[in-house]
């Protein structure tokens, strides 16, 4: 039962909860600084736990998988990186606590174990990257960050579609994992 909670943590950990204002008949702009920041540091934190996959999944898909979030979101973070210095703005140069925790927790598994919690973690990280980074492109207010955003977005959309498989594979996969079906049509 605890193993389950520290899991169930684990994919809490790289969920970042975004407040939305609401103003009557339009959508509230969105800070460029904050996005940047929020960028980066899931950019870091998703480089991190990229390279536990490399070294710790069991799975070739999710060894492959890793490979190409550290190409793809090595390249991303510089062209961040590059904007950024370009518009004045100070990246953080840490992840937060919940992404260390989270690399922290993904370190002290091994074999499936670890290949099911990654598949969620990345899963989470992905799901919250496309949100931060649609909400810069449609309501961000410097043109240079919310092209940035639009031009990154395909490819973390893309990242999303090819985990989500995988991660619905290790979930149906787990023992007492609640079976879907298809009803007859």
């Amino acid at each position: 039962m605890i193993r389950h909670l520290t899991l169930a943590a684990l994919a809490a950990a790289l969920v970042t909860t975004t407040a939305r204002a609401q103003t009557p008949g339009a959508a509230a702009p969105v800070s460029d600084p904050l996005f940047a920041a929020a960028a980066a540091i899931g950019g870091m934190a998703e480089l991190s736990i990229s390279e536990l996959g490399v070294q710790r999944a069991t799975d070739p898909e999710l060894k492959r998988f890793s490979q190409q979030m550290i190409d793809e979101h090595t390249r991303m973070n510089a062209e961040l990186t590059a904007m950024a210095s370009q518009k004045g703005i100070a990246l953080p140069r840490a992840v937060d606590p919940r992404a260390q925790f989270c690399a922290q927790s993904l370190a002290g598994l091994s074999g499936e174990e670890f290949d099911r919690c990654y598949a969620k973690a990345q899963l989470t990280a992905h799901l919250d990257a496309v949100e931060t980074f649609e909400s810069e492109a449609k309501r961000g207010q410097d043109p240079g960050m919310k092209a940035l955003a639009a031009k990154a977005l395909p490819r973390i959309k893309e990242h999303l579609r090819m985990i989500k498989p995988i991660a619905m594979r290790y979930d149906k996969d787990q023992p007492g994992a609640p079976v879907t079906t298809n009803p007859p049509r």
